[in-house]
């Protein structure tokens, strides 16, 4: 198992067992009290064995309260911090914990295995239960190691990857494989298996008499989340630079940071090829170079490098991406900018890699549900004020602003009408995914997105709190996170996912966010010290990789290919809607590719049903 893992821990790897019962890790030093760690950690007076991956960015924290000495500490490995804490707070530790963690806490005394991960699932963690023996690994090729595990793909969670249909439970997309759950932990004794979700706040909202108060609390806790990010990035640090609130408010806050060591920041921003000249909607930015140029502009310390898609074509490395993240791609044509951008970080020797992909239901949270929960009880004075004000301000139409005021509470059918009339389609679930006819029908996909509180209306939220619980619950980015590490060497961290700083966005009062007639208000005030104003007041999204079709028409031969390849696997057969891409493909779009209509079609539907069909060909045995 230790072996099979080798290319997620490349220093080196340690083994602990006694009898019936054996715990072993791989290790990547990423920080530097990586240079303590010598394997799975004794505690207790032996009662205690823990192998974890562990990165604890309140580190201090932990130790000045679980009451370790300093000059101890300066010994110590995070592992070694986390083996403290539990032996102070037992499963409590979990939640006093911010950073990335999969831990695995052997109780000899109590006869208790205890398997557990960070609230946001940075770091993965599976298990097998067989008939007779428990195993768990970070991830599932080393569990694939053992005879008694099959290797075959879960043809249901694939499918309903196909919808996007949020990943509750413990399944994995491998059959007989478990997941330990963000947030969760997992207690494995002689008697059975139990699962408690330790992470589930419901805060109450602060009442600062200042507004100002808000905004220097975000500055705070964005300050303090990439601190610690920077941690072991040795004065260099690479980030992703986009032209909006989040990535731009990580890559400018770490130069910030670093500036007064002279450390610097190399920003990577994904721009079309030169020369594009194809159309994007109105309403969107195709090209997000210019934008993003004008923050890294602000920092002598950033260096900005664009990254071009040049010949590549997003089939090129499926292989690679089964291989490193034992799930499908949700997007497959962001894979050329997302892996191009590992290989030039790679190139220069880089191991850490800052994002902002949490961003919008943190810092740049827009906080429209606001309306809708004005509405819900019945505040209309104050419900006209703020639709009053975000029209004055130009924040939103009033189109926009009656959807989310009432849309929670449209019925289905009424709602995609409605958006149909107001847009000209709403796409259904079966127009933006692949997924076959009958395999829809069978598994009941409307009633299991129902019962995982997904709407395939997507019609407005109104419980701001639990909507962004849900989106940082729904994919598990785990083994996403750890293939990173192991295909490139590099460690992705994201502050804007912080527990802090997400813990203190979600106490913060819905009215800061709908301030003034501004949308993403708290987080324009907040960024205003360190984004210029051209891009805090740019109104249009960024479409990521507009020039998507080029790259997909390079690999039209692989597609075909692929597709024949589906057509003979029993399992990709049974989940894709193989006859609508052979159609698709043989009534190839002329013009215009950034239509709605054609990007649901090739950009959505097709592209994640080869991504999803050559996962289930891949894990059900095929090599052709």
């Amino acid at each position: 198992m230790l072996a099979s893992l080798a290319v997620f821990g490349t220093h080196n790897g340690a083994l602990w067992a006694d009898g019936p019962v054996a715990l072993g890790r791989r290790l990547t030093r990423l920080v530097p009290e990586d240079i303590h760690d010598r394997g799975p950690i004794i505690g207790g007076g032996g009662r205690f064995v823990l192998a974890a991956a562990t990165r604890i960015d309140n580190r201090d924290e932990i130790i000045d309260a679980a009451g370790i000495a300093p000059e101890r500490a300066r010994t110590m490995c995070d592992s070694a911090i986390l083996m403290a804490a539990f032996e102070r707070w037992d499963v409590e530790c979990f939640d006093r914990i911010t950073g990335s963690f999969a831990a695995a806490i052997l109780d000899r005394e109590r006869q208790r295995l205890i398997l557990a991960r960070d609230y946001l699932g940075a770091a993965p963690l599976n298990f097998h239960r067989g008939k007779d023996f428990f195993a768990f690994a970070s991830m599932c090729k080393g569990l694939h190691t053992l005879p008694d595990v099959p290797y075959a793909p879960n043809e249901e969670r694939v499918a309903e990857t196909l919808v996007l249909l949020p990943e509750e439970g413990s399944e994995t997309f491998f059959k007989g494989i478990e997941r330990v759950q963000p947030g969760c932990y997992v207690i494995v004794t002689p008697q059975g298996i139990t699962s408690t979700r330790y992470w589930d706040p419901n805060p109450a909202f602060l009442n600062y008499k200042n507004p100002d108060d808000y905004v220097e609390g975000l500055r705070h806790h964005l300050d303090v989340a990439t601190r610690a990010a920077l941690r072991g990035s040795e004065n260099m640090v690479a980030a992703h630079l986009s032209a909006g609130f989040d990535s731009g408010s990580v890559a400018s806050t770490a130069a910030r940071l670093m500036a007064p060591t002279g450390g610097k920041v190399v920003a990577f921003t994904s721009v079309p090829r030169e020369g594009y000249d194809g159309k994007w909607p109105r309403e969107r930015l195709g090209d997000e170079g210019p934008q993003a140029a004008k923050t890294a502009a602000l920092y002598p310390n950033i260096e900005h490098v664009f990254f071009r898609p040049g010949d590549r074509t997003p089939f090129d490395r499926l292989d690679q991406a089964f291989f490193l993240f034992e799930r499908p791609l949700t997007n497959l044509c962001n894979s050329i900018w997302g892996f191009g951008i590992n290989d030039e970080v790679r190139a220069r020797g880089l191991k850490v890699l800052l994002t902002g992909q949490m961003g919008n239901m943190s810092i740049s949270y827009a906080g429209v549900e606001y309306l809708g929960e004005l509405v819900n009880h019945g505040h209309w004075q104050k419900w006209f004020g703020q639709a009053r004000a975000l029209r004055r301000k130009g924040s939103m139409r009033w189109g926009g602003i009656l959807a989310a005021s009432f849309g929670p509470w449209l019925p289905g059918p009424v709602w995609h009408a409605l958006m149909t009339y107001r847009n000209g389609s709403s796409p259904r679930a079966t127009d933006y995914s692949a997924i076959h006819p009958d395999r829809f029908a069978e598994l009941d996909m409307p009633g299991l997105a129902r019962a995982r509180n997904l709407d395939l209306e997507y019609r407005p939220r109104n419980d701001s709190v639990e909507t962004r619980k849900w989106v940082v619950r729904r994919i598990d980015m785990g083994s996403m996170f750890l293939g990173t590490l192991g295909g490139w060497g590099i460690d992705m961290r994201d502050p804007t996912c912080d527990k802090r700083l997400f813990e203190y966005t979600l106490a913060v009062p819905l009215e800061q966010y709908l301030h003034d007639g501004q949308v993403r208000s708290l987080g324009k005030r907040a960024l205003a010290d360190r984004l210029p104003q051209e891009v805090l007041n740019f109104r249009q999204k960024g479409i990521q990789a507009v020039d998507w079709h080029e790259s997909l028409e390079k690999g039209r031969t692989q597609l075909r290919e692929e597709i024949a390849r589906l057509e003979a696997n029993p399992a990709a057969a049974r989940a894709i809607d193989l006859k609508r891409l052979k159609a698709m493909e043989e009534n190839w779009p002329q013009g215009d590719w950034n239509r709605d209509d054609v990007m649901v079609a090739y950009r959505l539907a097709m592209l994640r049903g080869i991504s999803n069909g050559h996962f289930l060909r891949k894990a059900s045995g095929g090599n052709m």
